[in-house]
């Protein structure tokens, strides 16, 4: 009995010591970021079957902006980091004292993540005081994540069009930290506006173009003023101004 407790034991430590090696190895060769991969990897892939159902009108604009607020809800944001590579493409960057600073990037070519993705990405790195400028989109459906920092973020309704300025409504007002989210649409909270509030902030940025194939409204951004003029009702009669204008303001 004696014996076999013996060669129990012997049996354990080996095979602990084995255990150990392997975690060793695997933690060396980065295997265990592999094996989460394929949550991230299909977390991308699923953005952009909703941004194809999107384009293609399968998937109404608002759908698509609950669908991805879901998806963003429930990101591995360490994975979400490792994967776009966060820290290099982030090092040593300057960060303009205007405006933000867009920050293009590729997903590695790894299972899981097509080849071709539908839809446009970006990193934005904001400084203390200093804006994504306000603005609306046409024809476009896109959305933003908080990677780092803290930034006062503002949302409009866009009412109605006319030549020199924009009818919205206010609909969020409020901070936004690490790992919150906000979609913007055609149809729901078109306008937005992001103000950093740490000394760096950074956006993860995804836009799907051309959400209106009938439309014979150019695709792009649409630069406004929404401290204009106060109405009934809550709304605000914003100007509309140019990229320049826009950026000597609230850059």
């Amino acid at each position: 009995m004696e014996q076999m407790t013996r060669r129990s034991l012997c049996k354990n430590t080996l095979s602990s010591v084995l255990t150990f090696s392997l975690l060793e190895t695997l933690h060396a060769a980065n295997a265990f970021s592999d094996s989460v991969r394929p949550v991230i990897n299909k977390w991308v892939a699923d953005l952009d079957a909703l941004g194809r159902d999107v384009k293609d009108q399968t998937l109404g604009q608002i759908d698509w902006q609950h669908k991805v607020e879901e998806l963003f809800a429930v990101v591995d944001l360490p994975e979400l980091l490792r994967l776009v590579d966060f820290e290099k493409l982030t090092k040593g960057v300057k960060i303009p004292d205007n405006g933000a600073k867009s920050m293009g990037f590729k997903f590695p070519e790894i299972e899981g993540i097509p080849k071709k993705l539908v839809f446009g990405k970006q990193i934005f790195g904001v400084k203390k005081g200093r804006s994504v400028v306000p603005h609306g989109h046409n024809n476009m459906a896109t959305a933003f994540l908080v990677l780092g920092g803290e930034l006062h973020g503002r949302h409009y309704d866009r009412v109605e069009d006319a030549k020199d300025h924009i009818i919205i409504r206010p609909t969020i007002d409020r901070k936004f930290s690490v790992g919150e989210y906000s979609t913007v649409s055609d149809y729901k909270d078109n306008v937005h506006w992001f103000k950093a509030n740490s000394d760096v902030a950074y956006l993860f940025n995804i836009h799907v173009l051309d959400t209106r194939p009938d439309s014979s409204t150019r695709t792009g951004r649409v630069y406004l003023n929404p401290n204009g003029e106060k109405l009934k009702g809550g709304l605000i009669r914003a100007p509309r101004m140019g990229y320049t204008e826009s950026h000597k303001l609230f850059g």
